[in-house]
């Protein structure tokens, strides 16, 4: 299937590990032009490099999310090389703990800095969607923030299922300008490594507990992710704006209508 893709302006934070870098990979794949950012410098140079010696058209910035003029740079200066077609906020805090610090970090850059990128971002994906009726904004939440669940109080699914109505309604008030909002919601998703890596290889009860519950067997890829992020901005989806796409393998046992 073609996507459409090809040759198209690509925006992505968080882009150097698992679920990010999986994205990074599917759009290149689909011959676009991106751009990704991350905090960790050497990181993202080791990334670019990589990506550059297989001919990936892309570009790394070393960057804190939470720095709003730093982020505003990034994203209006990678607009300025040619426009800003699709953007992927992936970046996030993840597992903080359940103290003020936690919450105020977990606010900071999952809800605030991705509604800030988003503002950003936005003025270049009108632009493009004028032009071509196809611009795209996908931001990553997770299946944690549908249902909850035992275990400690923690601030991740709360300050991404903060993200659900927002992503709803700029979906409705961007639909006239061509541009579409989607949100895609992974649930365990596994690599060596990751969280589920590192609990896998403890072989903790959490993990099999988790694993137990997954009924196809086994956790989900970071490449399963990206393939429902780059689908969703490809031109076979363009009817489709406003919805959480939820990449669980079955897990999540709410009703979603």
């Amino acid at each position: 299937m073609d996507l459409g893709l090809k040759n198209k302006r690509v925006l992505i934070t968080g882009g150097t590990k698992s679920i990010g870098r999986a994205i990074v990979d599917a759009f290149l794949a689909e011959g676009a032009v991106v751009g990704f950012c991350a905090r960790d410098a050497k990181l993202v140079a080791e990334r670019e490099k990589e990506w550059q010696a297989q001919q990936g058209r892309v570009s790394g910035t070393a960057l804190d999310v939470t720095d709003d003029p730093a982020l505003k740079k990034w994203i209006d200066g990678f607009a300025a090389q040619g426009g800003i077609d699709h953007f992927v906020a992936n970046v996030s805090a993840l597992g903080t703990d359940d103290s003020p610090e936690g919450w105020r970090k977990a606010i900071d850059i999952d809800i605030v800095a991705t509604v800030e990128s988003v503002r950003h971002v936005m003025p270049h994906l009108v632009k493009s969607g004028t032009a071509s009726g196809g611009a795209t904004c996908t931001i990553i939440g997770t299946v944690s923030l549908n249902e909850a669940g035992p275990g400690p109080v923690l601030p991740y699914r709360s300050v991404k299922a903060a993200l659900v109505p927002f992503v709803k309604s700029l979906a409705i008030d961007m639909a006239p300008k061509g541009v579409r909002v989607n949100m895609v919601s992974p649930g365990s998703i596994l690599e060596d490594g990751n969280t589920w890596g590192r609990q896998r290889d403890a072989n903790t009860e959490r993990y099999q507990k988790t694993l137990a519950r997954n009924p196809m067997g086994r956790m989900g890829k970071p490449q399963e992710v990206a393939a429902c992020v780059a689908f969703l901005a490809g031109t076979p989806a363009s009817f489709v704006s406003g919805d959480n796409f939820i990449v669980d393998g079955a897990i999540t046992t709410r009703v979603q209508y």
